[in-house]
This record gives C-alpha cells, structure tokens and sequence, in this order.
C-alpha cells in the first residue's frame, strides 16, 4: 500500500521533523547536563539543527507525495510552525516575538526547498 498525497506527506514530513528534533534536543540535554557548556553556546547550532530537520521534512513531504513539492514543503512548515505557535501560545501565554517569525520564515524556504528536492531527486522519470 503506498501513501502518496499532499496530506500524508505533509504528516510523514512533520513526524520526521518532531523525530529530528526530539533526538537532537534530547543529545543537546545531556551535553548541557554533564558539561560546564551553556545554553547561550548551542543556539546557533540549535538553529542550524532547526533549519536542517525542516529541510529533511520537505524532502520526506516530497518524496511521500510526489507531486507538487513546494506546496507540500510549504504546507509541512505551516504545519510545524502553527504547531510549535500553539504549544507556545497554548503552554507558555506568549506569542512569536519578531526573531521568531524571521526563524519560521526561514523555516519555510528550508520546507519549500526540501520538498522540491524530494518530488525531484524521487521521481520516477526516464
């Protein structure tokens, strides 16, 4: 049985992006726990780690669905960033700041891009 779909992709991608990111969150917790390092000293490569599992997700999206990859890109970073804005909203009281939105911006060219290149690099073209 095959998936192949935006929604299916979009979900396949943004289950990728939580694995990524519970992963790497959880290596960054123990260096932080057993190490004299801070966590002023991750953030870039916090960041970078961020950028990289959107990235991986559009590509995931767009080797799911197939068709359509910068949509089905867009739509997997939509759908992390309402998710990640309705925990913070919902859990914290607090809305995006504007550093955020620039950080969810570059969420979404990273998703646009990943799924272009997963429709691509997986299609089955002569």
């Amino acid at each position: 049985m095959t998936h192949r779909g935006i929604i299916p992709g979009m979900l396949y991608g943004v289950l990728t992006i939580l694995a990524i990111a519970l992963s790497f969150s959880f290596i960054v917790s123990l260096v932080l726990t057993f190490t004299a390092f801070t966590e002023s000293s991750f953030s870039w490569l916090i960041l970078t780690a961020s950028f990289l599992a959107l990235f991986i997700g559009g590509v995931v999206s767009g080797m799911i669905s197939k068709q359509k990859g910068w949509v089905v890109g867009a739509a997997t970073a939509l759908l992390y960033s309402v998710i990640t804005f309705l925990i913070q909203y919902l859990g914290y009281n607090s809305t995006f700041s504007l550093e955020q939105y620039v950080h969810h911006a570059g969420y979404l060219a990273c998703g646009v891009l990943g799924g272009i290149i997963g429709v691509n690099l997986f299609s089955n073209q002569s």
